[in-house]
């Protein structure tokens, strides 16, 4: 559980610092110093979170190192083999449905634009 919640959170501040970098890199020459000092504050904040995050997930990987060890002494090989499967994949998987849930919901923004086009 706390893998899931420390994975969705390293997806969703990644997510969103690189929107804010996105807006400041978009930035005309027209914007004012406010847009440009408050986007620059909200990207330190999120960089900084995004630092936290990380060390919550070193935090979570050393438990998991402990849990396996604990797990291993009671586990035929094979059952261990597949646990250890199981928690290299949940990782993976998670990501890969944050970025299939943002693909939707880009998609569905470029369809909403494309209606209000017509």
């Amino acid at each position: 559980g706390d893998l899931d919640k420390v994975v969705n959170l390293l997806l969703s501040l990644s997510g969103r610092l690189a929107r804010v970098e996105t807006a400041l890199d978009s930035l005309g020459p027209h914007a004012t110093t406010e847009d440009k000092v408050a986007l620059r504050e909200k990207q330190r904040l999120l960089v900084a979170q995004l630092e936290d995050a990380k060390e919550l997930k070193e935090h979570v990987g050393r438990r998991e190192e402990a849990v396996g060890a604990m797990v291993a002494r009671y586990l035929p090989a094979e059952h261990l083999q597949d646990y250890q499967h199981f928690v290299k994949m949940k990782s993976a998987l998670i990501a890969e449905q944050r970025e299939l849930e943002e693909k939707i919901k880009l998609g569905q923004e470029q369809l909403r634009c494309l209606r209000e086009s017509l």
